[in-house]
């Protein structure tokens, strides 16, 4: 003899009064990440340079001299290490921005020109790349750690600052958004 169990009816209007409230929360949920990752931006970007950009100067990985010519477009100042996880991550957006906008990395020290120079044939990377053994053109960019990208104006101005991952939409509109 089997027995049938019944199942107690829900009342519908309970259901109802649970969305919104899981609602709120996933909304102070959402803002509270938000400020953790801003106010954690915020901290790691602090010593960052604002306003017109120090000297870019220096020999690129093939050996060439460089300095930053910002007059033509908007340039993006890219800081990275062959050290670093991160740095590893992010390469392909930056070298992608590369196809399409002015875009000039430094490899902060991350050892010699040709130990930079195998990093990037072994990773297939064609950005164009500024050689900082030392780490003196970081300090004078006011940077802590890597990555951090920057963009110039056409006049000089630092436009965006940023320490962390950034993705290859972020850094297409940034640099839409420096071209207007």
């Amino acid at each position: 003899m089997a027995q049938s169990q019944v199942k107690p009816a829900i009342d519908s209007s309970e259901k109802v009064r649970g969305r919104p409230r899981r609602w709120w929360h996933w909304g102070r949920d959402l803002v509270l990440v938000l400020v953790v990752v801003s106010a954690v931006q915020w901290w790691q970007s602090r010593g960052m340079v604002a306003g017109q950009a120090p000297v870019l100067a220096g020999l690129l990985v093939d050996g060439q001299p460089y300095q930053l010519d910002y007059r033509a477009g908007p340039m993006l100042v890219h800081f990275w290490a062959s050290w670093c996880p991160v740095c590893r991550l992010e390469q392909g957006n930056i070298d992608a921005i590369a196809d399409d906008f002015p875009v000039i990395t430094v490899a902060t020290t991350s050892g010699a020109a040709n130990e930079v120079s195998a990093y990037l044939r072994e990773h297939e990377l064609s950005m164009p790349v500024l050689m900082d053994e030392s780490g003196e053109i970081a300090s004078r960019w006011g940077l802590a750690g890597v990555p951090a990208t920057f963009i110039v104006g056409r006049d000089g101005q630092i436009l965006y600052s940023g320490m962390g991952y950034s993705t290859e939409i972020g850094l297409r509109v940034r640099m839409w958004w420096a071209s207007l």
